[in-house]
């Protein structure tokens, strides 16, 4: 599968060239335009139990697919937030866990399921007891508010993320909650609470904007009832 970013920055499009036969998955509504040779289904991906499992996650049931079945084909994509998108490369060894609306498409071979996190992790990370992991051998695109930043860790080196502004992580990277901090009254004050401390070695993606703290600014604009 070929592809290209185009019109970088928050207007980012996917570009993508399909051979014949070649598929292509991607979040329901991606498709901005493509060639009379391919088609668009929606479908649920992996069946019934794991297209409920990522509404859980936060994503759709369906995906789109999109397949050249009448010769090559082109296939244009982006995102309905402004911010970019990142290509990361699986290699069947590696999965990948991302956060709520994170994932953006993938080539056929990847598959996107869903992880259980623990009590504590589930509660107050800002993702769930259910994260998005994907894993396989293939593309996979991640979509961001803001742009997108990677932040590469040696092994044992730790940095603190605000939960909102994670996008992807390997997961054999492990990380805790924490307070911002050190006590509550300081860490609810600062506009923080709990943050997530990442321990190396591996690569966080993270995004320049929080998509809570522009809903809770547009909201002080609404009339209240």
């Amino acid at each position: 599968m070929r592809y290209e970013l185009v019109s970088p920055g928050p207007s980012m499009m996917l570009k993508v060239q399909l051979d014949y036969g070649e598929s292509l998955k991607a979040e329901a509504g991606a498709m901005i335009a493509m060639s009379d040779t391919v088609d668009v289904e929606g479908k649920v991906d992996g069946g019934v139990l794991k297209g409920l499992g990522r509404m859980l996650a936060g994503e759709s049931f369906f995906f789109q697919t999109l397949t050249a079945r009448r010769g090559p084909g082109e296939v244009l994509l982006a995102h309905e937030l402004p911010g970019e998108i990142h290509p990361l490369t699986l290699d069947g060894q590696t999965n990948y866990i991302l956060q709520k609306d994170g994932f953006f498409a993938a080539s056929r071979d990847v598959e996107i399921s869903t992880k259980v996190q623990n009590l504590l992790k589930g509660l107050f990370s800002g993702e769930g007891f259910f994260v998005l992991r994907a894993s396989g051998m293939g593309t996979l695109f991640v979509s961001s508010y803001g742009a997108i930043y990677p932040i590469d860790l040696a092994d044992g080196q730790e940095i603190i993320i605000d939960n909102g502004h994670l996008v992807a992580w390997p997961e054999t990277m492990d990380y805790k909650i924490q307070k911002a901090s050190s006590g509550w009254i300081s860490s609810i004050t600062s506009g923080e609470g709990l943050v997530c401390r990442f321990r190396g070695p591996g690569r966080v993606l993270i995004q320049t904007r929080n998509p809570t703290g522009f809903i809770n600014w547009i909201m002080q604009f609404l009339p209240k009832k």
